[in-house]
């Protein structure tokens, strides 16, 4: 059980040295509204939720999704882990943001336009990363 746990750590941290997801949304509001992009928020369970492991592996860590996030997102992750350890500051903002967004289930991907407003909400989809990134370019204005 141990060596199960130490390997969902590891995997964690490589995921998170791919692409740069920050985890303060207002910071996040700011270098979207500077660089106009969009912001996307990942609802996830990182540790527990297969359906977000899903969503990291076949999507997210794909070089076709980093090379469009690195043009045109800011990348949020709001976690609710269930084993890993999130200081109670961010356990209360990403609790917030879950009521705000009305999250019901995970993974959910919200998208905000550069100027904050929701521009669309997404799940996981089959099939790689390209029709995932042709619904984010539908949210674009």
């Amino acid at each position: 059980m141990a060596i199960a746990t130490l390997a969902c750590l590891t995997l964690g941290q490589v995921w998170a040295a791919d692409s740069t997801w920050l985890t303060d949304l207002p910071k996040a509001q700011a270098q979207a509204k500077t660089e106009k992009k969009l912001v996307l928020l990942n609802f996830t369970g990182s540790d527990w939720c297969p359906w977000c492991w899903k969503l990291r592996d076949e999507i997210f860590k794909t070089p076709e999704f980093e090379a469009y996030a690195k043009k045109n997102l800011v990348l949020v992750e709001v976690d609710f882990p269930r084993k890993k350890e999130i200081s109670a500051e961010q356990k209360k903002a990403n609790k917030e943001l879950s009521t705000k967004y009305k999250i019901e289930g995970y993974p959910t991907v919200v998208v905000l336009a550069s100027t904050g407003e929701t521009a669309g909400t997404l799940g996981y989809m089959k099939g790689g990363p390209s029709g995932f990134i042709a619904k984010l370019d539908g949210f674009k204005k």
